[in-house]
């Protein structure tokens, strides 16, 4: 049952399959797909989009869901090869600002990724401001009042009072800070917290330094939640990856349809592609951690190092996104894609607009990024928890170990989820957040090592 690529509309059979064959079977042309896309073979790249698109769907089961955006990113990388064609097809694109706000809060609320990021962070900081008068926390994207207003609480709660307490909120765009200013203040109003909200309107990579106001005499805390890995997109040419070789790299010739119990797409894809083609973190590290390093990146590392915070707050993808080929990013993209549309469909209906809006306009969008985009272009650039420890430690921060009690709190929360597939496990005095066993976020503390 081999892909013949004189076919223009998938075999009659192939309408018939269950779920699960028809998933294995529409993994075996996204494969297909890309190693057309990769070697230049338009015309069989062509063929495959047009099957895959016959079986996927923005609002069928999951791996049709993932298999939709996988094969727009694919389109999209074809068109960017015709610069006439795809500058004409993106003339009149607008982003709504409110569009995106709308979906990344949808995104908070669906998930409990961020909710646990924030935990840990509001956790660490009412540690390491133990007995300190004047807080500053510097937020290098505030556009979540949640966790703050959650910070609040526990630091009204003090025995000592709360502190003196400045937050210095970063974001593109003004109207999300007015937003974030005008709950914090009321909230500390309430709470009776001497407080001040200092707004900067700015893209991180042009951060003025002066205007973030650290004064001598307060304790500083950074909290970074998704915020490095867009900086690794500048200077590519610094980075010479060899190819990575992946076994049968032209395809699975043979479709298994199996006889398998219905599971999740991660476990879908771990049957796929166990013979040859598994993307492990060994094998699809083909350089040295140290070969992804950026200007950009240790510059603004840097920067921060000297502002001498007593705490700083990382939360990244823990994915392996940052390939130099595109077989290596499609491959993992559709790891960890896949266990985030689990997510997804482990919780929320497949009708739900709002889960249809947080696929497309959020993760699929950063799947076309990863698999269409290349160059500076390309901002969705995940890297694992060792590099990033590995970066931080060279830019001059020591680790700090998040608490037990910190731990607990997260474990708490998810298990009040009511979902089972969420796991929390310990990584180097760090924590990784997983949906079954893959894990997905990374959460690191760390102050300037002087």
């Amino acid at each position: 049952m081999s892909l013949s690529p004189g076919i223009g509309s998938p075999y009659p059979w192939v309408r018939e399959l269950k779920s699960e064959e028809r998933g294995l079977y529409l993994i075996h042309l996204l494969l297909t797909c890309a190693n057309h896309v990769a070697s230049g073979s338009l015309e069989n790249a062509e063929i495959a989009l047009g099957q895959i698109s016959q079986l996927a769907s923005a609002d069928g089961d999951t791996m049709q869901r993932i298999a939709a955006y996988f094969t727009e990113a694919l389109a999209q990388r074809i068109i960017k090869a015709l610069p006439g064609i795809h500058r004409a097809l993106n003339t009149t694109k607008i982003t709504l600002v409110s569009e995106e706000i709308l979906v990344r809060k949808l995104f908070f609320e669906m998930l409990p990724f961020l909710k646990v990021a924030f935990v840990l962070t509001n956790q660490a900081i009412i540690e390491a401001m133990e007995g300190e008068k004047m807080v500053h926390i510097i937020d290098l994207n505030a556009a979540e009042p949640a966790q703050w207003l959650a910070l609040f609480q526990a630091l009204s709660a003090r025995p000592e009072g709360p502190p003196h307490l400045r937050i210095t909120g970063i974001h593109q765009q003004k109207e999300v800070l007015d937003q974030m200013a005008y709950k914090l203040i009321e909230e500390a109003e309430r709470l009776d917290i001497p407080f001040q909200f200092n707004p900067i309107v700015s893209e991180l990579e042009n951060l003025d330094i002066e205007k973030l106001r650290v004064k001598t005499g307060e304790a500083l805390a950074i909290s970074s939640v998704l915020q490095l890995h867009p900086f690794l997109a500048s200077d590519d040419e610094l980075r010479k990856r060899s190819p990575v070789s992946v076994k049968n790299s032209n395809g699975i010739h043979l479709l298994r349809v199996l006889q398998m119990n219905q599971g999740t797409l991660g476990e879908l894809l771990e049957k796929d592609m166990a013979n040859g083609c598994n993307p492990t973190p060994d094998s699809t590290s083909s350089s040295p951690l140290l070969s992804t390093a950026s200007v950009k990146m240790d510059y603004f590392l840097n920067m921060l190092w000297s502002l001498s915070p007593k705490l700083m707050m990382v939360m990244e993808q823990d994915f392996n996104h940052n390939g130099s080929t595109l077989m290596e990013r499609l491959l993992e993209a559709l790891y960890s894609y896949a266990a985030l549309f689990d997510c997804l469909e482990s919780t929320v209906s497949r009708t739900s607009t709002e889960r249809l809006k947080v696929e497309k306009m959020l993760l699929g969008e950063e799947i076309k990024n990863i698999v269409a985009c290349e160059g500076a272009e390309r901002k969705e650039r995940h890297e694992k928890l060792e590099k990033w420890i590995q970066r931080l430690d060279l830019a001059g921060f020591g680790n700090v170990r998040l608490s037990y009690y910190g731990m607990l709190q997260a474990r708490r929360l998810l298990q009040g989820y009511g979902c089972h597939g969420y796991r929390i496990k310990e990584e180097n005095g760090c924590v990784v957040i997983c949906w079954q066993d893959r894990p997905l976020f990374s959460v690191s503390a760390w102050r300037s090592r002087k």
